[in-house]
């Protein structure tokens, strides 16, 4: 789920950018596609991104000083896409592109608990003005159930249920505050070989935690249908998901409007790291990208 402008190639590629073409860069982090195409549109086409974390539209200034007024940067969710895309006046759309994982400097930059690394609160919020809880709330306020609901449906942790009850025991003797605090619950909650396994035993957790705090299966809902409604005919959708929920999501909607004849479908199935990336950016092994072309 963490990446760095992961399939870089790939996207490049499918999205094809041509001189003066428009494209918008649904969730922008640090620049590195919107960078890709802006090499590609000039002289005058434009990359409008849009990320939720003001960080992330601060670490993607530095676009302004080579691409000048052709880079057009929104500090919102990408839910409002049609909102934003017509209030910065950004005109026909060629492509659009999704990248849904998280940042390096998004996970190990900020103190808002998405790491399991290092002691930090439990805040998971993308955005402190957005109007969402945090994962502190959910831990210490949610009830038994919801909670093993959460992780079992958001994080597939098999240990859900053993997880939620330690969760619900541990508060009873104060409320529970830090990532470490909520690893040693986890870990406590499972057995010692689940400790041994591919990925840390706390990863589905704490993806979970940061999907029900942030709603983000919703949200790729919600945009999903906005992007295809704004693209130009042979305007194409390029989507990027990093863990099988959202996959699945983008996997559907797009068959969906295969069915209705919008879109027609250029991946049948989804693209994934090459073993020259993997070998550089092992984040990007979880990476699945899926590609629509608008009819």
């Amino acid at each position: 789920m963490i990446h760095s402008a992961v399939l870089k190639k790939e996207v490049l590629e499918y999205l094809d950018p041509k001189p003066n073409e428009n494209f918008v860069d649904c969730t922008i982090g640090e620049g590195g596609h919107s960078e890709d195409i802006l090499n590609k549109n000039g002289p005058d086409g434009k990359v409008l991104g849009i990320d939720l974390d003001p960080q992330q539209i601060v670490a993607s200034q530095w676009l302004h000083v080579q691409f000048k007024d052709r880079i057009i940067l929104a500090n919102d969710s990408y839910t409002n896409l049609t909102e934003i895309a017509q209030r910065k006046g950004l005109g026909i759309i060629n492509g659009i592109l999704l990248d849904l994982g998280m940042s390096s400097a998004q996970l190990e930059g900020t103190h808002k608990g998405f790491s399991f690394q290092v002691d930090q609160g439990l805040d998971m919020r993308y955005n402190d003005d957005a109007n969402y809880m945090t994962a502190e709330k959910v831990v210490n306020e949610w009830s038994e159930e919801k909670i093993a609901e959460t992780l079992e449906n958001y994080g597939e942790e098999k240990f859900a249920k053993k997880i939620a009850k330690a969760i619900v025991e541990q508060r009873k003797q104060g409320r529970i505050k830090t990532t470490f605090q909520l690893i040693e619950i986890i870990k406590e909650a499972t057995p010692p070989a689940y400790w041994r396994g591919k990925i840390h035993y706390a990863t589905r957790t704490f993806q979970a935690l940061r999907i029900a705090v942030n709603d983000e299966l919703e949200n790729i809902k919600r945009v999903l249908p906005q992007a295809v409604s704004l693209l130009a005919p042979e305007g194409r959708l390029v989507v990027i998901s990093f863990h099988s929920l959202e996959d699945r999501i983008v996997k559907n909607f797009l068959a969906n409007e295969f069915k209705k004849g919008i879109v027609k479908i250029l991946t049948k199935k989804p693209i994934t790291a090459s073993r020259d990336e993997l070998g550089k950016n092992p984040r990007a092994r979880s990476a699945k990208l899926r590609v629509a072309i608008k009819i």
